[in-house]
């Protein structure tokens, strides 16, 4: 951060809504590749609802890194319209983990949800397998991680994360969008 001088001495500069939107995209794609890890190296496999949020956090970093780059040429729509859709799918993100904690790993099956129904009609587990094919019921994913949390609950918390995050970035790009 580059330093402000003022009157009453030196105060930091905020950072600008692009480098918020960098931190979370990036942020997103690295929460990704645990997931990834987690399923390939260790065996722990997606349920419905899994595959549905990994949907949700690519998108948030699709958004946010196009949000950050486009920054540049369109200073003032750009971010703040990237950070209003990642706002938008961080609490969709969010409102999903809390769902399958609370409601799907307490099933049987998770056969004809609607996360079932919605990864079948969009055809993704065929087209990449490695990132979007559920191999679990949501009630084989619910297993204890790390600090004894199961998956959907780190999830969770990253999705509050990237909202506050996101919202942040709104603020900050709807200010400087006013200069």
């Amino acid at each position: 951060m580059t330093p402000i001088r003022s009157g009453h001495g030196v105060r930091a500069r905020p950072p600008h809504a692009t480098s918020v939107l960098t931190a979370i995209g990036i942020g997103s794609l690295l929460a990704l590749a645990v997931a990834l890890v987690a399923q390939h190296a260790f065996g722990i496999q997606p349920c419905p609802w899994c595959v549905i949020q990994r949907i949700a956090v690519l998108a948030i970093a699709v958004l946010a890194l196009v949000g950050a780059g486009l920054g540049g040429l369109m200073r003032r729509a750009a971010p703040a319209v990237a950070a209003l859709a990642v706002l938008g799918l961080g609490i969709g993100g969010a409102v999903a983990a809390w769902h399958q904690h609370t409601v799907a790993a307490k099933q049987l099956s998770c056969a004809f949800t609607w996360a079932d129904r919605t990864l079948m009609s969009l055809g993704l587990d065929a087209l990449w397998p490695s990132l979007f094919k559920v191999g679990a019921t949501c009630a084989d994913a619910a297993q204890a991680l790390m600090l004894g949390l199961p998956f959907e609950a780190w999830s969770g918390a990253w999705f509050v994360m990237v909202s506050v995050a996101a919202l942040y970035a709104l603020v900050l790009a709807v200010r400087r969008g006013r200069r």
